[in-house]
């Protein structure tokens, strides 16, 4: 998560970096062209100009302990007249010694790389990925057993609730590590599905860094009463990355789905389901610094397999490219007296 929820710098380029900011606000945008293709067909409805994000930030430090940080998405969609639907996440986290104490709408804590990373730096994601709710109302509770180790236990509201029934939950633990040229963001998951029947995750994200270059691999598996608990339903995420120096990143990346536990109980990845899809891209960084942030990339990505639910973009045979363009610009910082 922490890739997730950290604040930009709202600080200008010849400034130290510093946590006595009050206020930080910032919005991100992204802006695509993309081409759709399923069976050699175009899908007019999913081809031309869209725009992908347009995102609002605002964080800052109260006091040395206390800080809040809040993302409101303006181009999502509110369900049953509710603002806290397009709210990423608004929290406040309370820092003693060791310890971190957070309550509000946060991002659920589940591992992986790809979950980890924010929605707006993904163009070709998973079918679980595409499928699960991130941001619920709830608490948590961090250790920092060693300076490159944190564990965080998380009780939070289940992301499979509906507006009918939203006394449901969700229990969850997350390592993050960072051991030389290894990172992990693992976790295991209890998440309630329906009252009172749960599915469990055991989700594997690992960080691979040489130089310039690092391999995101991602293993997770899902499982609930009356099937088999290990590899009937299962996704594995994989993105290799170069960056030759800090104005291009080059990448490639691979996804596989699979779901033959013969039950319902997954509503991410549907029970019939077994999709692989490969695919590449480049971004290129013409103007950053610690205040606004251009860029420009390029993605295709191809899909082939079973898709057991019909509503998602991936499909057989499916061939997805897209070009565009991403802008972070600061809008007000406000140091601390």
């Amino acid at each position: 998560m922490a890739a997730a929820i950290a604040p930009i710098s709202g600080l200008a380029a010849d400034e130290p970096e510093t946590d006595e900011k009050i206020l930080n606000l910032y919005f991100d945008t992204r802006l695509d062209w993309q081409g759709d293709w399923q069976e050699g067909d175009m899908l007019k409805d999913n081809t031309g100009f869209a725009g992908k994000y347009l995102n609002i930030h605002l964080d800052g430090n109260i006091t040395d302990n206390l800080s809040y940080s809040w993302r409101q998405r303006l181009n999502k969609p509110h369900k049953d007249a509710s603002y806290f639907d397009a709210t990423d996440w608004v929290y406040l986290n309370y820092k003693l010694d060791r310890w971190n104490f957070a309550g509000g709408k946060q991002v659920v804590a589940i591992g992986g790389w790809e979950y980890d990373r924010a929605p707006i730096d993904l163009y070709g994601c998973s079918v679980f990925w595409n499928n699960v709710p991130c941001y619920e109302i709830g608490a948590s509770v961090a250790l920092n057993v060693t300076p490159d180790d944190k564990l965080t236990a998380q009780f939070c509201q289940s992301p499979f609730h509906t507006s009918d029934n939203k006394n449901m939950y969700a229990y969850n633990l997350m390592w993050n590590g960072h051991h030389g040229l290894f990172d992990a963001i693992w976790s295991v998951n209890f998440i309630e599905i329906q009252p009172g029947r749960f599915i469990n995750y055991i989700a594997l994200g690992n960080k691979f860094t040489v130089g310039n270059c690092s391999l995101e691999l991602d293993l997770m598996n899902r499982a609930s009463s009356h099937q088999t608990f290990l590899f009937k339903d299962v996704s594995v995420m994989g993105e290799l990355s170069y960056r030759p120096n800090g104005k291009w990143n080059i990448f490639g990346k691979m996804t596989y789905d699979v779901n033959h536990s013969g039950t319902d109980y997954d509503t991410t990845v549907l029970n019939g389901t077994e999709l692989k899809m490969v695919g590449a891209g480049v971004e290129f960084f013409p103007f950053v610094n610690s205040r606004h942030t251009l860029s420009v990339h390029a993605s295709a990505f191809y899909a082939w397999g079973r898709n057991a639910n019909e509503a998602d973009v991936m499909q057989n045979n499916t061939f997805l490219a897209s070009v565009g363009v991403k802008w972070t610009m600061n809008l007000l910082s406000i140091k601390r007296k």
